[in-house]
């Protein structure tokens, strides 16, 4: 039988140090507790919706996929009421 190779770590990935508040701590381990896992992985969690919402080039792709599933056929409802707003407005 072939043992799987070892990793140096009982997380793949990049390992790095940060600090964060007590407070902040103590809520992310009851987190852990609670879902069944790791505290890196809530942490990895965390960090890449973080990253995901903040990334103008993510934001940009996920607004694409919303207008992709929604159509580009104009709304009734959408123009009346631009017109309604725009016409009370001066020019």
């Amino acid at each position: 039988m072939t043992r799987p190779p070892r990793r140096s770590g009982y997380t793949p990935g990049m390992k790095t140090a940060v600090s964060v508040p007590d407070e902040v701590f103590e809520r992310t381990e009851r987190l852990a507790r609670r879902s069944g896992r790791s505290r890196s992985e809530v942490y990895s969690a965390a960090l890449r919706e973080y990253v995901a919402r903040h990334d103008p080039d993510e934001v940009t792709e996920a607004l694409d996929r919303v207008v992709g599933e929604l159509g580009e056929e104009p709304d009734a409802f959408v123009g009346e009421a631009s017109r309604r707003a725009l016409s009370s407005v001066e020019w």
